[in-house]
């Protein structure tokens, strides 16, 4: 285990540990934002170690704004102006189409409206009510390499991928499009402006790493972490097992660490008293300061 207090210091601790042995090793943490922060620090300590390309393309993607339940996506205060809505049904009253996206122009809480425009430049006004199957995104710039991995936000018909499928990008054409080989062997070539569900793939949530093995597994643990709900017991148990043969949790602080990680999320969770996990001493790793980068997308509407 790593006790590393500060969060750059952290995540740039996991980035040199991930560099050290890329192709067996998989990281894992609990939220997005993290995820996404660690997901652009290990590119970079990749590039710095000559282990992917050091040339930078730069490609708009898609992020799902996940603080959305289904219940918000019914009001339209929920809404932001420029939050990038896609549409798995296809709307008699609304003439919106399957697969469509639209970017919302503006938004009326009082009147429980939106005014988005669609990509042939139409503007329409609807009550959220009445458009179901609605995903919502935000925009963000993401700098990608040859070399880099690559997973799937989201499902393609075309393309024959699913949710969080994995790969490896082999090449970058002049006009953005991009050639993968998954995990599974296959060959996929895609422009992103077409399909701009893709992220980096060296660190997943604990969720989204149901099913996923590696040789070793890197977990962050922030136990100052907002979203206390996503660390639990059940959380500990599916991300450190991914790991075959090594687990290695990064943490904050090493006594709060079984309190974190303790909590029952079962149904006997009320009648049972939480259970303290057994740690081993820590190894204390020492910060080195680095920068952190932040990038920003935008749909061609």
């Amino acid at each position: 285990m790593h006790q590393v207090q500060g969060h750059s210091e952290r995540i740039a601790a996991i980035a040199r540990e991930y560099a050290k042995s890329p192709g067996g090793t998989l990281v894992v943490s609990p939220d997005n934002r993290s995820r996404s922060e660690i997901n652009l620090r290990i590119h970079d300590e990749l590039q710095s170690r000559g282990l992917v390309n050091r040339q930078d393309h730069s490609v708009r993607t898609l992020v799902p704004r996940q603080e959305m339940t289904g219940a918000d996506r019914s009001w339209a205060q929920q809404y932001q102006v420029d939050d990038i809505l896609r549409y798995s049904r296809t709307s008699k009253e609304t003439g919106i189409e399957k697969g469509e996206y639209s970017r919302v122009l503006a938004v009326n809480a009082k009147a429980n409206t939106l005014t988005a425009v669609r990509g042939n430049g139409e503007q329409i006004t609807y009550d959220p009510r009445r458009q179901v199957g609605v995903s919502v995104y935000r925009e963000d710039e993401k700098r990608f390499s040859v070399g880099d991995r690559i997973q799937f936000t989201a499902p393609s018909q075309e393309l024959k991928i699913a949710n969080r499928d994995l790969g490896t990008v082999e090449g970058i054409g002049r006009d953005g499009t991009m050639r993968l080989k998954l995990d599974d062997e296959r060959k996929v070539e895609f422009n992103p402006q077409q399909h701009p569900h893709v992220d980096h793939g060296y660190a997943v949530t604990s969720y989204s790493s149901q099913g996923q093995t590696a040789e070793r597994v890197l977990v962050n643990v922030d136990t100052e972490l907002a979203a206390k709900d996503l660390l639990n017991s059940r959380m500990a148990y599916v991300s450190i097992s991914r790991g075959q043969f090594d687990a290695q949790i990064f943490t904050d602080n090493r006594e709060k660490l079984p309190h974190a990680l303790g909590h029952d999320v079962s149904h006997q969770s009320a009648c049972k008293p939480e259970q303290a996990i057994a740690l081993p001493q820590p190894k204390v790793v020492t910060p080195r300061h680095e920068v952190e980068l932040s990038v920003g997308f935008g749909l061609s509407l």
